[in-house]
């Protein structure tokens, strides 16, 4: 047996049992949800950076709409506000690396 005690995707119950394994799980209460995901999100982060492809990045973006749909925020409420601070303050597609600013 294994023991991992760690948030996963929804479909991930149903993808073990079709290999005929037994397991139990439990779904996460309010309080210990956010706490969950940002666990889950450390997780999904240090995979992108040991792998860097668009599968971990996908990854990464699905622990965010988790997150913000656990602060009561939707998928689209996340996408406008960062395209709203994209519009504000750009986005980081120039590589622009600050050095100094001087007083």
């Amino acid at each position: 047996m294994k023991i991992y005690n760690k948030l996963v995707r929804d479909k991930i119950p149903e993808i073990i049992k079709a290999t005929g394994k037994t397991f139990d799980t439990h779904y996460a209460k309010k309080e210990e949800l956010l706490p969950l995901l940002e666990t889950k999100l450390n997780e999904e982060v240090s995979e992108y950076l040991e792998d860097k492809n668009l599968e971990e990045l996908a990854d990464v973006m699905e622990v965010l709409f988790g997150l913000a749909n656990a602060l009561g925020y939707s998928e689209e409420d996340l996408i406008n506000k960062r395209n709203a601070k994209k519009e504000e303050r750009g986005g980081f597609d120039k590589g622009i690396v600050l050095e100094k600013v001087y007083e």
